[in-house]
C-alpha cells in the first residue's frame, strides 16, 4: 500500500491521521505490507522503517490489542513468515476508511478557504519554501519583454516598488502580465547596505529606503534588518567588518539596494 497522501501537491491545509497517539499511515504500511509478503523485512523496508523499529511498534500494537494480531509461523516445507491475523485486517480496512474520510474532509476545507480571498492568498504566498531570505508579494504594475530580456516591477502593497530582470523565456513561461499577483525573491546576500550617499549615485534599480529595526551578530557576518514605510523588512547579510564600517545600529536611516538581476520572480497559474 503506498502512503496515502492528505492533501494534494500545492494544498494549502494538511494534517496527518493518527490513531491512539503512534498508529499512523507508516504503521499501517507496515501491516499492509507484512499481509501481502509475509516479511517483516520487506515489510519495514516497504514502511520506511528499521527491522528493529518495525517490531517496536508490532510489539507495542500487539500488546494493547485484545485479540492476537500477528501469526508467526516457523519456516519448513511450506517456509515460515508473519501473517496478519482477521483482527488486524480489520484494523487496516478501519484506518483505510477513515484515511479516505479524512481525505475528503480536507478537501472540503480547502474549498472552504478558497472562498475566503484574502486568507487564501497569503497562505499561498506563505507556502512556498525558499531559502532566499527576503520575499515580497505584489502585483505586476510594468513589464518590458524584449528579444532576449525582459523587465518586471512589482508594485508592493505599501506602494515600494522591487524590478527584476530576467529571460524573456522565463517571463512567458511565468505568463507575466500587468495586474498579476507575484512574488519578488532577493537573497539577503545580494543587498548592498547604503548609509551614506555622499552625493553618488547608484546603477542598482532597486533602491529601498528604510530604518534599522534589527541587528543579529554572527562570528563573521551579520544580519541586518531594514524596516520599510509601511512595515515591510528586507534584511542584507553583510560582514562584521562591514557593519562596523557603516555604523549601523537600530534606529539608524540606511537604503538597501540589490541589481535587477539579483532578483527572482515567483508566479502562480
Amino acid at each position: 500500500m503506498k502512503r496515502t497522501r492528505t492533501v494534494a501537491d500545492g494544498a494549502l491545509i494538511s494534517a496527518d491521521l493518527r490513531l491512539a497517539g503512534g498508529m499512523d499511515a507508516r504503521f499501517f504500511a507496515l501491516l499492509d505490507a507484512l499481509d501481502r509478503t509475509g516479511s517483516i523485512t520487506t515489510a519495514a523496508r516497504t514502511a520506511g522503517l528499521s527491522y528493529k523499529g518495525a517490531w517496536l511498534l508490532l510489539d507495542a500494537a500487539c500488546n494493547s490489542a485484545q485479540a492476537p494480531l500477528l501469526v508467526r509461523a516457523a519456516g519448513g516445507a511450506g517456509g515460515g513468515g508473519t501473517r496478519l491475523t482477521d483482527a488486524a485486517r480489520e484494523l487496516l480496512r478501519a484506518w483505510q476508511g477513515l484515511q479516505a474520510r479524512h481525505h475528503t474532509f480536507l478537501q472540503e476545507q480547502e474549498a472552504q478557504l478558497a472562498q475566503l480571498p484574502a486568507l487564501h492568498g497569503l497562505l499561498r504566498r506563505l507556502s512556498m519554501k525558499t531559502s532566499a531570505r527576503n520575499q515580497f508579494a505584489g502585483v505586476v504594475s510594468a513589464l518590458e519583454v524584449g528579444p532576449v530580456s525582459a523587465s518586471v516591477t512589482i508594485t508592493l502593497p505599501t506602494g515600494a516598488k522591487i524590478t527584476a530582470t530576467l529571460t524573456a523565456a522565463a517571463a512567458r513561461q511565468l505568463k507575466l502580465k500587468k495586474g498579476k499577483e507575484a512574488l519578488a525573491l532577493v537573497k539577503a546576500s545580494a543587498v548592498v547596505l547604503v548609509s551614506d550617499f555622499a552625493g553618488w549615485q547608484l546603477s542598482a534599480r532597486n533602491q529601498l529606503g528604510g530604518t534599522v529595526s534589527r541587528i543579529e551578530r554572527g562570528a563573521v557576518s551579520s544580519l541586518v534588518m531594514l524596516t520599510l514605510p509601511g512595515g515591510a523588512v528586507i534584511t542584507a547579510s553583510i560582514t562584521n567588518e562591514g557593519l562596523q564600517a557603516l555604523t549601523l545600529k537600530v534606529g539608524t536611516a540606511a537604503t538597501a539596494v540589490f541589481k535587477a538581476y539579483a532578483v527572482m520572480v515567483a508566479t502562480q497559474d
